[in-house]
């Protein structure tokens, strides 16, 4: 069966695109089965919108070490069902195991 243009809709901004044969072809070779459900635009906002915040610094939350009790920060919010470690105690733990 000879491949055709197909025209789709776009499921976040509702716009038509075009799904060419070359295109299809490409999701054959590679084994992809469903078809894109985002025009080219969205796939490439949605795939930039991944990549954002690496640049920020990242969120650090005070914390109190469970084995000397100094106060560090860790980089998640501490929950009381864990403990948590400061970096010097989490070090000494890790070489024992």
């Amino acid at each position: 069966m000879a491949l055709a243009d197909k025209t789709l809709t776009c499921r976040d901004c509702g716009c038509s695109f075009t799904f060419t044969v070359g295109e299809q072809e490409f999701y054959k070779a590679r084994g992809l089965r469903n078809e894109p459900s985002r025009c080219p635009e969205c796939r490439a906002s949605r795939r930039q919108s991944r990549y954002r915040g690496y640049d920020q610094p990242r969120v650090m939350y005070p914390a109190i070490c469970a084995k000397c009790g100094a106060e560090c920060e860790v980089p998640f919010e501490v929950t009381e069902d864990r403990p948590v470690y400061c970096r010097t105690c989490y070090s000494e733990m890790k070489q024992k195991d």
